[in-house]
Formats: C-alpha cells, sequence, structure tokens
C-alpha cells in the first residue's frame, strides 16, 4: 500500500498578503484546485497532479509545489502556491 496521498488541494494566494488578519489562508486564495495524482513523474523528478486546470508536480513528503501550471501557463508574479492535503468528502 502507498503511503504517497493520492489527492491534494492546491491554493493560489496573493504573494503580498502578510497579515490575513486571522482569516484562513483559504480565505486569502484567488484559486483552488484539488489535484489527484497521476502515477507519472515531472522533470523535477516528483509525482505529477493534475486537476481543474492546474498540473503540479509535488513533493508529498514535504508538501510543496515544486513546478505548477494554470491552464497550460506559469504562474503570474505575485501568486504563490501552497499545498495541502484534500479534505475528504
Amino acid at each position: 500500500m502507498s503511503t504517497v496521498p493520492q489527492r491534494f488541494e492546491i491554493l493560489l494566494v496573493p504573494a503580498h498578503v502578510e497579515d490575513r488578519g486571522g482569516a484562513a489562508v483559504a480565505d486569502s486564495a484567488v484559486r483552488t484546485a484539488v489535484v489527484e495524482a497521476t502515477g507519472r513523474h515531472g522533470e523535477t523528478g516528483y509525482p505529477i497532479y493534475e486537476g481543474h486546470g492546474v498540473r503540479a508536480d509535488i513533493d508529498p513528503a514535504a508538501p510543496t509545489v515544486e513546478a505548477l501550471l494554470v491552464d497550460g501557463r506559469e504562474l503570474d508574479y505575485g501568486l504563490t502556491a501552497l499545498v495541502r492535503p484534500a479534505r475528504r468528502d
């Protein structure tokens, strides 16, 4: 049985947001996406996760986004990609 998570939630948050005033990170996100493991590895060597227009190479041990495409494009300057385990519904 694999211990590598099969799903993550990626949150795109404006980098300039330093003090969220007690708000949750999700409240500051301009976009979120639940991504699932594809079974492939990216050029970074980490597993590829895809979903909702987002493709990410994620280091599942950290968890950290190592590479990211949003709607087929690199992330805009001023945005930070955060990752957390996806909630189970």
